[in-house]
Protein backbone atom coordinates (compact mmCIF):
# COMPACT_ATOMS: atom_id res chain seq x y z
CA UNK A 1 0.00 0.00 0.00
CA UNK A 2 1.64 3.52 -0.68
CA UNK A 3 2.43 5.80 1.69
CA UNK A 4 0.65 7.03 3.90
CA UNK A 5 -0.06 4.19 6.68
CA UNK A 6 -1.97 6.84 8.75
CA UNK A 7 -4.85 7.23 9.63
CA UNK A 8 -4.95 3.34 10.26
CA UNK A 9 -8.55 2.76 10.33
CA UNK A 10 -9.90 5.22 7.55
CA UNK A 11 -13.55 5.84 6.73
CA UNK A 12 -12.98 6.66 3.33
CA UNK A 13 -9.66 5.31 1.54
CA UNK A 14 -8.80 6.43 -2.24
CA UNK A 15 -6.39 4.24 -4.18
CA UNK A 16 -5.08 4.67 -7.97
CA UNK A 17 -2.55 3.42 -10.15
CA UNK A 18 -0.61 4.19 -13.28
CA UNK A 19 1.92 2.66 -15.47
CA UNK A 20 3.86 3.57 -18.12
CA UNK A 21 6.39 2.36 -20.39
CA UNK A 22 7.78 5.53 -21.30
CA UNK A 23 7.15 8.59 -19.51
CA UNK A 24 9.13 12.39 -21.07
CA UNK A 25 8.29 15.86 -19.50
CA UNK A 26 8.54 19.24 -21.91
CA UNK A 27 8.18 21.54 -18.12
CA UNK A 28 7.79 20.38 -14.17
CA UNK A 29 4.34 19.25 -13.44
CA UNK A 30 2.82 21.22 -11.26
CA UNK A 31 1.08 19.19 -8.69
CA UNK A 32 -1.18 19.75 -5.79
CA UNK A 33 -3.85 17.76 -3.17
CA UNK A 34 -5.99 19.53 -1.50
CA UNK A 35 -8.20 17.30 0.90
CA UNK A 36 -9.61 17.87 4.89
CA UNK A 37 -11.46 15.56 7.35
CA UNK A 38 -13.27 18.31 8.94
CA UNK A 39 -14.45 19.62 11.05
CA UNK A 40 -12.06 16.98 13.03
CA UNK A 41 -10.63 14.06 11.58
CA UNK A 42 -7.33 13.47 10.22
CA UNK A 43 -6.75 12.86 6.54
CA UNK A 44 -3.44 11.99 4.76
CA UNK A 45 -1.76 11.77 1.37
CA UNK A 46 1.12 10.09 -0.69
CA UNK A 47 2.21 8.12 -3.05
CA UNK A 48 5.07 5.14 -4.11
CA UNK A 49 6.95 5.56 -7.32
CA UNK A 50 9.01 3.27 -9.31
CA UNK A 51 11.64 4.63 -11.79
CA UNK A 52 10.20 8.09 -11.31
CA UNK A 53 12.02 10.53 -8.64
CA UNK A 54 10.12 12.54 -6.92
CA UNK A 55 11.37 15.88 -8.74
CA UNK A 56 11.18 14.82 -12.64
CA UNK A 57 13.69 16.58 -15.18
CA UNK A 58 12.39 18.12 -18.13
CA UNK A 59 13.63 16.36 -21.22
CA UNK A 60 14.79 12.94 -19.59
CA UNK A 61 13.16 9.48 -20.49
CA UNK A 62 11.55 7.66 -17.84
CA UNK A 63 11.23 3.66 -18.56
CA UNK A 64 8.88 1.02 -17.03
CA UNK A 65 7.73 3.51 -14.44
CA UNK A 66 4.43 3.05 -11.82
CA UNK A 67 2.83 5.20 -8.90
CA UNK A 68 0.26 4.33 -6.47
CA UNK A 69 -1.33 6.91 -5.06
CA UNK A 70 -3.69 6.74 -1.76
CA UNK A 71 -5.79 9.07 0.30
CA UNK A 72 -7.34 7.89 3.79
CA UNK A 73 -9.52 9.97 5.70
CA UNK A 74 -10.71 9.15 9.09
CA UNK A 75 -13.88 10.91 9.68
CA UNK A 76 -16.04 11.81 12.97
CA UNK A 77 -19.47 12.74 12.77
CA UNK A 78 -19.88 16.66 13.04
CA UNK A 79 -22.76 16.65 15.67
CA UNK A 80 -20.71 15.01 18.12
CA UNK A 81 -17.79 17.32 17.03
CA UNK A 82 -20.02 20.64 18.02
CA UNK A 83 -21.55 19.06 20.99
CA UNK A 84 -20.41 20.57 24.00
CA UNK A 85 -19.21 17.56 27.37
CA UNK A 86 -21.94 17.67 29.78
CA UNK A 87 -21.41 19.60 33.18
CA UNK A 88 -20.72 18.12 35.92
Amino acid sequence: MPKPEHPTTPDVEITASAKARELRFHAPPQVSVHAAAEPVGECAWGSDRTNLPDRVEPHVTYRDIRIDFRLAAELTDPVDATEEPPTP
